[in-house]
């Protein structure tokens, strides 16, 4: 009898929660709403922080058309995949959440500037004119100056920071205008200039509220967040080894979707996939070693696949941030970023340090990053220590310095079907990397040795097989095109084995043969002398060449109303050489994780579709992203 009544509970439980997942509640928020209203049309909230205190696994939040100056807390996620807790912004509506509010009773100071007083009770808890940016790997320039958190905004684009009350009281200078503020026990006072504007009569916005979407603690999983315009956060720097806070973040959970959002302006970072915080958050961490515990507190405190990471960020716009587009250190594993357009990142430099990226990741375990648009950024994607089994694919990148930078990973790392168009493509300072069917139109800058020991891993896991210090070389560059401005000469040797084959080379490329420049070194400990002597300089070798060193190919790069076109002329004599199909077979492992190049999460991988998703010709594919069976001028929609 015990075990019939056992079985009729967890039938009923069965039964109980079917139910749940199919009839989840949706509740409605409106700007004309009210708190005490239930959700539903007749009745709905009038704040998103009132419908997500009432949300259960498997609810859906309906956000209708306004402007919401709020910080949304979750307190709760869903329970997997099928029940998650959506927010939407209603279809075809335009919904804002925003960290700022509106500021009036401006008076005019002197020259373009312009002053207001504001009681500190108006800020509450956090002051953003008062808190300041800091962080390990954070830094100032110059080094005594402090950057506040906060931000004055003129009908909707960031004013610069300026560097001294002086300079914000003269008239504009290039363009740029400025404001300065100053907090003393009761008031603040904000300084700005507003050429050519009665502030009082256009929209000013100051920075009030730290995010805008954000758990105050982890675990809060699968949560959906569609189509918002969400901006104006005071988020502070978000290094690898602090709790990283972000105008959206996931703060250490699982199995979030991001997508059709628009996330810009944000002090720091736009989206964090990262780091809880806990009592070691900036002290004593600012090193390899300091990362390395940080790394081991994260495997207790569950960083592993089945309960954290596995986030999808997908067709979002995301702009005007100081640090990064997106940083996730470790949370972000087994992820996928994908369709996503990021621009505009750390271009004002204001301020230095060593995590500003358009994606910057540490751990990037299985991270997919695909068929994104990243243009005007510091670096456009950074994949630091362990990003292992990691695939960048079928990206569109120019203005950035670099397209990629990976550093001290171990491999495998897959980068294949890119269109990476910068001055610089890469920068390197791993091993265990392959790049294949890609273009390059610049500089690869390599990194000949690093001392540091860093995390390799178990395949498909966060588990920690060992650590390794990082020779160059490993680097495997199969069937791409190097146009003009692509030099490769860097990788002429290496201390561990690097091969070409199948590439083409036109007119103003510099291939392996005869570099010319020192050899650069990361960082280097005293150990690293003697550690090196276990490596030897290796020659690289070319294979399958083609060399079409007198064709100007005209690759050129157009904006256009409809979307973002590629223009080039393709030679016959690209065709006349034979290639192999790049699969797990041709790939040699990499050579310190001894692990093939393979599908995320397992399984033999071909590089059998183009950056279109065209099937490539099997027998003989055609070097670089896109599969072309003739010659020609050619020109094609790849945005």
């Amino acid at each position: 009898m015990k075990h019939f009544y056992l079985f009729i509970f967890l039938m009923l439980s069965l039964v109980v929660t079917g139910q749940s997942k199919r009839n989840g509640h949706e509740y409605h928020v409106a700007v004309t709403g009210s708190d005490s209203g239930n959700g539903t049309t007749a009745r709905p909230f009038k704040t998103i922080q009132a419908a997500a205190d009432v949300a259960m696994p498997g609810d859906t939040i309906t956000v209708h058309q306004g402007v919401y100056r709020e910080q949304v807390v979750p307190p709760r996620g869903g329970n997997s995949e099928n029940e998650r807790i959506v927010f939407r912004a209603a279809h075809g509506e335009r919904v804002e959440i925003k960290g700022s509010e509106i500021i009036k009773n401006w008076q005019k100071s002197e020259n373009d500037t312009w002053r207001v007083e504001i009681p500190n009770s108006f800020f509450g808890e956090f002051n953003p004119y008062k808190e300041c940016i800091s962080g390990d790997w954070f830094r100032q320039e110059p080094k005594d100056r402090k950057y506040r958190r906060g931000e004055v905004y003129l009908n909707g684009h960031w004013l610069v920071e300026s560097a001294t009350k002086e300079d914000v009281m003269t008239p504009v200078n290039n363009g740029k205008c400025l404001w300065w503020a100053e907090v003393d026990t009761t008031t603040t006072i904000i300084w700005a200039q507003f050429p050519n504007h009665d502030p009082n009569n256009e929209v000013v916005e100051i920075n009030v509220r730290q995010t805008v979407f954000y758990p105050d603690k982890p675990f809060i999983n699968f949560i959906g967040l569609q189509g918002f315009i969400m901006q104006h956060a005071a988020t502070n720097w978000a290094p690898p080894t602090a709790e990283q806070v972000g105008l959206v973040g996931t703060h250490w959970s699982k199995g979030w979707v991001i997508e059709n959002n628009t996330i810009q302006y944000s002090k720091c970072v736009g989206i964090t996939l990262g780091k809880y915080g806990d009592q070691f958050d900036n002290k004593d961490t600012e090193s390899a070693e300091g990362y390395i515990g940080t790394i081991n507190r994260a495997l207790a405190f569950g960083w592993n696949k089945g309960t954290i990471g596995s986030h999808i960020i997908r067709n979002n716009t995301i702009s005007h941030c100081e640090q990064a587009g997106i940083v996730g250190s470790m949370g972000c594993a087994f992820s996928i970023i994908e369709n996503n357009t990021i621009h505009d990142i750390h271009v004002r430099r204001l301020f230095g340090g060593a995590e500003m990226a358009g994606i910057k990741f540490h751990g990037a375990v299985d991270v997919q990053i695909r068929n994104n648009y990243i243009y005007r950024t510091n670096m456009g994607v950074w994949l630091d220590w362990m990003a292992q089994g990691a695939q960048i694919a079928g990206n569109l990148m120019h203005d950035n310095s670099p397209d990629i930078f990976l550093e001290v990973n171990h491999g495998p790392t897959l980068v294949f079907n890119n269109i990476l168009l910068s001055g610089k493509n890469l920068l390197m300072n791993s091993s265990g990397a392959a790049f294949t069917h890609n273009i390059f139109m610049g500089k690869v800058d390599v990194i000949d040795y690093d001392a540091r020991l860093t995390p390799y891993h178990r395949p498909h896991s966060t588990f920690v097989e060992g650590l390794h210090d990082n020779p160059g070389g490993d680097i495997q560059f199969i069937n791409n095109l190097f146009l003009e401005g692509s030099d490769v000469s860097q990788y002429s040797s290496a201390l561990l084995p690097v091969v070409f084959e199948g590439n083409v080379y036109t007119r103003g490329t510099i291939k392996i043969a005869g570099n010319k420049e020192q050899k650069k070194f990361g960082e280097m400990n005293e150990n690293a002398q003697e550690q090196m002597k276990q490596y030897k300089n290796n020659p690289s070798v070319e294979r399958k060449a083609t060399d079409d060193l007198n064709f100007d190919p005209l690759c050129n790069l157009v904006r256009e109303k409809e979307g973002i076109y590629l223009e080039m002329m393709v030679s016959e004599k690209w065709f006349n050489q034979k290639r192999r199909l790049v699969t797990s077979d041709i790939l040699t492992p990499s050579a310190i994780t001894q692990l093939p190049y393979c599908q995320v999460g397992g399984g033999p991988i071909q590089i059998d579709n183009d950056y279109f998703g065209k099937k490539r010709n099997l027998s003989n594919p055609f070097p670089g992203p896109i599969e072309i069976v003739k010659s020609g001028k050619y020109r094609w929609k790849v945005h």
